[in-house]
């Protein structure tokens, strides 16, 4: 069969890196996730040729956040934490004013950091997701499942994002919001999969949760790192 493609698709595509298959697969994660994950397992990546790749739309709801980030100013936020004692050697190194270091360090970070955090998480859950799926799903259909929970709990969470980046009060609200409905698109998509009851659902969603923020500790410090590095290295 012959794949019909309409022009605003391939201009969505061009433009966004969206086509009419993406939408197509926002949506129904956003209302019918179980189907889109049994499709994926059942019916290959592409879900038997009704949905994108979770891998393709996962990197793609990537693009949009790596927009968000600089749009809102950057990764800065990451060296928020370091003390005093901490910055006098960096800035000696350095030879630069605290802002131009901390600029150049955010040019690094902003490039780095959603994809480092994506794949840490996809790291953190991939093993778990497999182990609960009653299939063996072998480590590629074990990514695939994990990469389509990530799409199910980005595509809700892309109009928090905005919010969401920072170190005050509402970056830490929107974080644990944005935790919860991690937790809801796990529950949601795995019934009888991931989980036979309610109960195991949202037990078994919150140490995903706990895994996957334990993971992107580990990023974050990775990303701070580079950051750091290359604000030393830049002229």
């Amino acid at each position: 069969m012959t794949e019909t493609r309409k022009p605003g698709d391939e201009l969505a595509e061009d433009m966004l890196g969206f086509g009419g298959r993406d939408v197509l697969t926002a949506k129904d994660l956003l209302l019918r996730p179980a189907a889109v994950l049994r499709s994926w397992m059942e019916g290959g990546p592409d879900g038997g040729g009704l949905y994108a790749r979770p891998l393709r739309l996962y990197l793609a709801l990537n693009a949009i956040l790596m927009l968000i980030l600089f749009l809102r100013g950057g990764a800065g936020f990451v060296l928020d934490g370091l003390s005093a004692a901490q910055w006098e050697p960096l800035l000696d190194m350095s030879g630069k004013s605290r802002d131009a270091f901390v600029a150049d360090a955010d040019g690094w970070m902003t490039l780095v950091m959603v994809p480092i955090l994506s794949a840490f998480y996809a790291i953190a859950a991939a093993p778990l997701l497999r182990w609960w799926d009653p299939d063996d799903l072998g480590w590629r259909r074990g990514f695939r499942a994990a990469f389509g929970w990530l799409c199910a709990w980005t595509v809700p969470v892309l109009p928090l994002s905005a919010f969401g980046y920072g170190s005050g009060p509402l970056a830490a609200a929107v974080g644990a919001l944005t935790a919860l409905i991690g937790v809801v698109a796990f529950v949601r998509m795995g019934p009888g999969r991931w989980f036979q009851s309610p109960l195991s659902g949202v037990l078994k969603g919150v140490a995903l949760m706990i895994a996957v923020q334990l993971s992107a500790m580990v990023g974050g410090v990775l990303v701070g790192a580079i950051g750091i590095v290359g604000a030393l290295v830049s002229p």
